[in-house]
């Protein structure tokens, strides 16, 4: 019967398929983008933009009803009164 050592196993399967990570990096000078971008082009590394996306605010729900309606005038005599 043939026995694999688990290590050289390990080793060549790893060699084999493309073990991935994903890490995030902090740019701290532009110059390290022009690095990235070169390490992308010899397919190194793959470069994908996270997109910032806050929470989904309902602000019309949110803030509906926490005015209540005002004249032209009202709101004009509060804004003299502000700028005073």
């Amino acid at each position: 019967m043939f026995r694999i050592n688990e290590n050289i196993l390990y080793r060549a399967l790893r060699n084999k398929f493309e073990v991935m990570e994903t890490l995030t990096i902090d740019i701290l000078n532009n110059k390290a983008i022009k690095l990235l971008q070169d390490l992308e082009t010899l397919q190194l590394i793959r470069v994908r933009k996270e997109e910032k996306t806050g929470p989904n605010i309902n602000w019309l729900k949110k803030y509906k009803g926490a005015m209540r309606r005002q004249t032209l005038a009202e709101v004009e005599s509060q804004l003299k009164d502000l700028r005073k």
